[in-house]
């Protein structure tokens, strides 16, 4: 007869453990930037020099990131889109970046100040013809 034997199952280590894991601000701003498009009807504002600037729906937005510990606040400058609503828009923008940060960082996301810099045209088709 011969005997079956199993593996035993990896033990599990802790993370400090494993080693340590930092992200830079960049990296998360970064993040948000590509996130907060996810919302819609947002577009990126361009800087403006001496009041001179626009909108561009193609652009990301600017954001900053601040991390301390585990948690992240983030200052978000961008442009929506007309006609929609401004406050829904940016509530919206606000509550997806909180989701979408924290999902993909694993940090909490603490605050979220938005300014809203411009309006640009909706797209009909969500992308213009160049």
């Amino acid at each position: 007869m011969s005997e079956m034997t199993t593996a035993s199952p990896a033990t599990e280590t802790d993370a400090a453990e494993r080693g340590a894991l930092t992200i830079e601000d960049s990296v998360v701003a970064a993040i948000a930037a590509r996130a907060v498009r996810e919302a819609g009807d947002i577009g990126g504002a361009a800087g403006r020099v001496l009041g001179i600037g626009s909108a561009d729906p193609e652009r990301a937005a600017k954001v900053t990131a601040r991390i301390d510990g585990d948690r992240v606040s983030l200052d978000v400058r961008l442009s929506i889109a007309y006609p929609a609503s401004v406050t829904r828009t940016s509530e919206r923008a606000r509550e997806h970046l909180t989701r979408r940060v924290g999902e993909l960082t694993g940090l909490s996301v603490s605050r979220v100040d938005i300014t809203v810099g411009a309006l640009h045209r909706a797209q009909a088709n969500g992308r213009r013809v160049q």
